[in-house]
């Protein structure tokens, strides 16, 4: 009743207003949003860092491969998200531009904080003005620099931590569940992307197929992003492709 009552008085038809309770509606509905979206997986390794999401292709015409959900930012570092995936596109691309910039003035590999605290400034933008409205993504951003393995979640509002392991989306309480109880930090690569796989098969239930799947790493040996084959899923599930 106390939401039906806010909308009638208008407190969330713009980011900029508060309600008298100190909520900004337009922000929970974003967050909202991120909560309805596919789910997405981060575990950091002892020997690397490792992501995996759901493509949810609900149209069995559409092609598995066209579907891209785990993105590169640079050699070193990847995202996956969980809402809005036009969204994501944006702020996927403006990290890679920031990227490739650093890389051009400084002839280095940026750091991922450095990434992450550019997309939640942006993000924090858009809650304060108006006209806009909030990013309904949330990002994983994986990556390795010279202070080590790195995962970041950045949520709607432009907050942003730093997990060892984490999930977004619409499995994200029973995948935290299984992270809880799973994680060590004693983890392999691959011990990560059997967690992780094995999460997403107990998340989609009957709807899990390999088609479904996206993954990526990033390794410490070489630094570089790597996405993993259907034929290594396909292996670590003990399914044929």
């Amino acid at each position: 009743m106390q939401a039906i009552q806010h909308q009638m008085m208008g407190y969330d038809r713009a980011i900029t207003m508060f309600s008298p309770d100190g909520r900004l509606l337009q922000v929970e509905y974003a967050k909202k949003t991120v909560r309805q979206g596919s789910t997405a997986i981060g575990i950091v390794c002892k020997n690397g860092v490792v992501l995996v999401t759901d493509k949810r292709i609900v149209d069995k015409l559409v092609v598995p491969e066209s579907v891209e959900k785990i993105w590169q930012i640079d050699d070193h570092m990847g995202a996956t998200a969980s809402g809005i995936i036009s969204d994501a596109r944006i702020l996927v691309e403006r990290a890679q531009l920031r990227a490739q910039q650093h890389r051009v003035t400084y002839d280095s590999p940026i750091d991922t904080l450095s990434i992450v605290r550019d997309l939640a400034d942006l993000k924090q933008l858009c809650t304060q003005s108006g006209g806009l409205r909030p990013f309904g993504v949330s990002l994983l951003i994986a990556g390795i620099d010279e202070t080590g393995v790195k995962l970041f979640e950045t949520d709607p509002t432009g907050i942003y931590f730093e997990y060892k392991a984490t999930a977004i989306g619409e499995g994200e309480t029973e995948v935290k569940d299984i992270l809880n109880k799973e994680y060590t930090a004693s983890l392999t690569t691959e011990d990560g992307l059997k967690i992780a796989l094995n999460a997403l098969r107990k998340v989609l239930g009957n709807n899990f197929s390999l088609e479904r799947i996206d993954a990526a790493e990033v390794l410490n040996e070489n630094k570089l992003f790597m996405k993993v084959s259907n034929d290594r899923i396909a292996k670590i599930i003990g399914k044929k492709k």
